[in-house]
Parts: structure tokens; C-alpha cells; sequence
């Protein structure tokens, strides 16, 4: 992506007038597109992140390419983390545990809940000022029929939201010691996500199946939009000592949403069904048989939340208190990230598909995204997959 690499390189020097950003999971999706974008903004970057695969590892380097400082820093490092910290402002902290559905409850507590309370330590002794924290919308667990905001009672149902609350707690505990805000992020999808890339992948072949009727619903939001927010929270003093969800302003049913992607992919014909009962009972199964022997578990009953799960939330604080809202339709940017699969290579030209296929791509879960990451330049950063 040359083109965007010239840009990058003919960036003046940071903005001595912007706070340094230290940003953590920077290999993840939403680390690695906030780096790039705050670095656009005249903003001075240090990346921080362990790299644990493929295409963590291309991220990585992409930055590196672009001219933004990567740090390998683990969160079980006091030393390391104090050392890093030196000189940084404002710290984003979008490290966690999250997929790992073969590790043990305790893995999640170690890296999420302990990880967060020594890199909060470090920021502190390190003179840092800001600690804004990545939470999750997991943190308000089952399906619920009400509207949702930030003081909403939480009832996180797995090991990803409970420790994800836990580590909200542990945020709180530090806010005289540094200035704190938390953002709960919703479902997040753009250019560079490849998490939801087998959902495209398996409309576009014809070998998707919804689970169940489908009309649960998600309130995606689209990378740069949830950037814009995440960079306000990190400077703007309005945001201090403040819990925040950024969520699109859309609520889309599943069979929505995946009616869009087939539009978006050349696949006009809808998906079909199946019942999701036998797909829970066989989650059960192998999360009791295969846990418990430390092996990740092929289907699991987090993986099925994306047909099970609804949520609704109230954006209203994050717009006026961050002055920050989502621009982008799911229409628009679920056109945007087929357009950046196909120019990775990553996804069939609508010319080129296959036709229509009977099975169910991984019983319809391999594709989802998990359950939870502007102007003139939306899905510009993405990395090269």
C-alpha cells in the first residue's frame, strides 16, 4: 500500500503540542489502525505489543515500515513496562486476553485483571498522565430486551467479560493517581479486520447458514469511528473519571447484517437456516470434554453469541459529552472491508465466486468476529493482511 506509506513518510515531525500516545495491543486490529491514525493526526506513537501469530507478526511490521516505534513489552514485566512508559503522556491499553477459548479462567485474570493493574502501576511511577482503558461491551453478558448505557448493571458470562470487568475496577482504584476514563467497545469491523473475513468469505461461497431466526442484534461500529472516539477520550478533559460505550448509531438484526454482506459480496441470494439448538448442546459437549484436557474446544457457546446475543445501547453520552458519533453505515462499511479483502487478495471478485454450496461453514461460527474494535479517509490505514 505505497500510497499510504508516502503519506506517512512525508508527515512532519509529531505535533509538540499533542500528548505521546502509548498504545498497547498495537498487533491487534484496533491497535494497529489506532497507531496508524493517531500517527496521521501529528500525534508521536509508541507501539506497544507481544506477538503471538501470522498476522500479528505482518502488522508489526507494517508499522515499523510506516515509522512508528514498536516496543515487544509484556504486561507481566514490571521493569520492562516502567522503562517503556518513560516519557509517554497518555496510555491506550487495548492488550487482553480475548480469544483464547482453551485457556483456563485464571489465563484471563493473569493477562486482563493483573496485566491492567501493573501497567497502571508503571504509568504512575512513570509520570504518565492519562490511562484510558478498552473494555468490552461483554461486560453486560446475555441478551437483555432494555436499552443499555454506561451505568448499566453489569453481568459479564464468560471469562473475557468477567475479568474485563474486574479490570474496570482495577482502573477506578488508580483515578488519584492518574486520570482514567474507560471505553467499552462495541463490535467493531473494517478494512484490516480478518476476524470477520471467514463471515465474507462463507456468504460469498454460499456455505454460510444462520443459526436460529436471526433476529438478535448488533451495534457494529465502524474502525475509524470508534478511533475518533478512542483519541477524545484520550484528550479531551471532559473525559476524565468517565465510562463510555462507543457503538454504532445502527441496530441490525443478524439477518440484517448478513443480507448487507451479501450485497456488499456480490451474493444477492440470502442465507439460509438451521435451528441452533443442536449447535448449543454440541458447544456444551465439547467445552465439558475438551477444557478440562486443555484443548480449545472446535465450537463454543461464546462463539454462538453472534446469533444469540442483543444488545441496544444509548450513544447519547459518548455524543455529548465526547462530541463524538458514528458516521458510517454498516451499508457503506461492509462495502468498504469486501473492497479491502479483494484488494488483499483475501476475498473472490463477485465475477470469480463459486456457486452455491450446501454446507455450513463451520457450523456457521468459524466466521464471527468474537463478540468484541475521518474526514475524506475512512479505511485508509488498513495493513497489508
Amino acid at each position: 500500500m505505497p500510497d499510504r506509506l508516502d503519506r506517512l513518510d512525508r508527515l512532519d515531525r509529531p505535533d509538540p503540542t499533542l500528548p505521546r500516545l502509548y498504545i498497547t495491543g498495537a498487533s491487534g486490529f484496533i491497535g494497529c489502525q489506532l497507531a496508524q491514525y493517531a500517527r496521521q493526526r501529528g500525534y508521536a506513537v509508541t507501539a506497544a505489543s507481544a506477538v503471538r501469530n501470522d498476522a500479528e507478526r505482518q502488522r508489526v511490521a507494517w508499522l515499523e515500515r510506516a515509522g512508528i516505534a514498536v516496543e515487544a513489552v509484556s504486561l507481566e514485566d514490571r521493569a520492562a513496562l516502567l522503562a517503556s512508559l518513560r516519557g509517554q503522556q497518555v496510555v491506550i491499553h487495548l492488550a487482553a486476553a480475548q480469544h483464547e477459548a482453551h485457556a483456563p479462567e485464571s489465563y484471563f485474570h493473569r493477562v486482563n485483571v493483573e496485566g491492567t493493574r501493573r501497567l497502571l502501576e508503571a504509568a504512575s511511577n512513570a509520570g504518565v498522565r492519562r490511562f484510558v482503558h478498552g473494555s468490552t461491551i461483554g461486560v453486560y453478558g446475555a441478551a437483555r430486551d432494555a436499552e443499555l448505557d454506561e451505568s448499566s448493571p453489569l453481568a459479564p458470562d464468560n471469562p473475557y467479560g468477567r475479568t474485563k470487568a474486574d479490570a474496570e475496577s482495577v482502573v477506578r482504584a488508580f483515578s488519584g493517581l492518574l486520570e482514567v476514563c474507560i471505553v467499552r467497545i462495541s463490535e467493531t469491523y473494517g478494512p484490516g479486520d480478518l476476524r470477520l473475513l471467514k463471515l465474507f468469505r462463507a456468504i460469498r461461497s454460499g456455505r454460510y447458514a444462520t443459526l436460529g431466526p436471526g433476529t438478535n442484534e448488533h451495534q457494529l461500529i465502524y474502525v475509524d469511528d470508534l478511533l475518533e472516539g478512542l483519541l477524545k477520550a484520550a484528550t479531551l478533559p471532559q473525559a476524565v473519571g468517565e465510562t463510555f460505550v462507543l457503538a454504532g448509531e445502527e441496530r441490525l438484526t443478524t439477518n440484517a447484517m448478513t443480507a448487507i454482506i451479501s450485497a456488499a459480496v456480490g451474493r444477492p441470494r440470502l442465507p439460509r437456516h438451521v435451528p441452533l439448538w443442536p449447535f448449543s448442546a454440541c458447544a456444551v459437549v465439547c467445552e465439558a470434554t475438551l477444557k478440562p484436557l486443555g484443548l480449545k474446544p472446535p465450537l463454543s457457546r461464546r462463539r454462538l453469541d453472534f446469533f444469540r446475543k442483543s444488545f441496544r445501547f444509548s450513544t447519547s453520552k459518548t455524543r455529548v459529552l465526547l462530541d463524538s458519533q458514528a458516521h458510517v453505515r454498516f451499508t457503506e462499511g461492509a462495502y468498504r472491508t469486501a473492497q479491502w479483502y479483494r484488494a488483499q487478495g483475501l476475498l473472490q471478485a463477485p465475477s470469480a465466486a463459486n456457486g452455491a454450496g450446501t454446507a455450513v461453514d463451520g457450523a456457521g461460527t468459524s466466521a464471527l468476529s468474537g463478540g468484541a474494535s475521518q474526514q475524506g479517509s475512512r479505511g485508509s490505514r488498513a495493513p497489508p493482511a
